[in-house]
Parts: structure tokens; C-alpha cells; sequence
């Protein structure tokens, strides 16, 4: 028998990070369904709590989207009344996001959700291990 040239998926540490990833969005996916919501909709609205009417620039530039992605995501949410557009009031040209009445209204109980969805997967770690894994999480979000 050949020895293989590489290591087994399992063992790929970027094939368990997919799986962890797959693991985690579909479990959160699940708990946005009764809202109608996709994860990255539901990011868009927690960063425009965070700050109501960035641009879409400053949107991609938190939640590290491109363009095109963020796009199609916020007309989607514009269609279905989570959020709207306006334009900046010293440049007409410029398109600010709001959050509607829509979002501000489901905004503790999506906050509950994503809270209780992120203390779920986390639970299997103590507290350090938790610190540690967010830390090496953002370290490779960061280009």
C-alpha cells in the first residue's frame, strides 16, 4: 500500500475548521428560521444596532464582506422590511442603511437567539478555551 502524500481529511486542519463552520451556522440557521433571516442577515442587523447607518462600505469593512455579497444581501433585507436606505444627509449621493421598525422591534428577541445559540457551542469549553478560540477566530478574519 502507497502511503498517502497528504493527511487524511480529519485530520486537515482546514477541513475541520469547514466542519466546525458547517456545525455552527447550521445550528444557528435553524434558530433564525422563524424570523425569516439568513446568518449574514442577521449580521448586518446586529452591526447596524451597533451603529445605525453606515454605508455599505463601512457594513463590508466590519463584517469583512465584499461587495457583491453585501449587495445582494441588503436589498434582500430592504425587500423583506428589515432595513432601508436613506441618503446621507451632507451628501445626497451617499446611501446610509437604517434599521426598520421591523428590526427594532425583533431586536432583543434576535439578540436572545444568537446569545443562546453562541452559549450552545461554546459550552463544551471552559472559559479560557473560549477566550482562546474567539482570539484565534478573529486572528484569522483579520487580512
Amino acid at each position: 500500500m502507497i502511503p498517502p502524500k497528504t493527511k487524511s481529511p480529519p485530520e486537515c486542519f482546514t477541513f475541520m475548521l469547514a466542519k466546525a463552520y458547517q456545525k455552527a451556522h447550521g445550528h444557528f440557521r435553524k434558530t433564525l428560521e422563524p424570523f425569516g433571516l439568513t446568518n449574514i442577515q442577521h449580521a448586518v442587523l446586529e452591526a447596524l444596532w451597533y451603529q445605525d447607518g453606515q454605508t455599505a462600505v463601512e457594513l463590508g469593512q466590519l463584517l469583512v464582506l465584499d461587495k457583491a455579497t453585501l449587495s445582494g444581501v441588503l436589498a434582500r433585507m430592504q425587500d423583506s422590511g428589515w432595513t432601508e436606505r436613506r441618503p446621507d444627509p451632507s451628501d445626497g449621493r451617499v446611501m446610509r442603511v437604517f434599521v426598520t421598525a421591523r428590526a427594532e422591534h425583533a431586536r432583543e428577541q434576535l439578540i436572545a437567539a444568537r446569545e443562546a445559540s453562541d452559549k450552545e457551542i461554546l459550552s463544551r469549553f471552559n472559559l479560557e478555551e473560549q477566550l482562546l478560540l474567539k482570539r484565534f477566530l478573529m486572528a484569522l478574519m483579520t487580512p
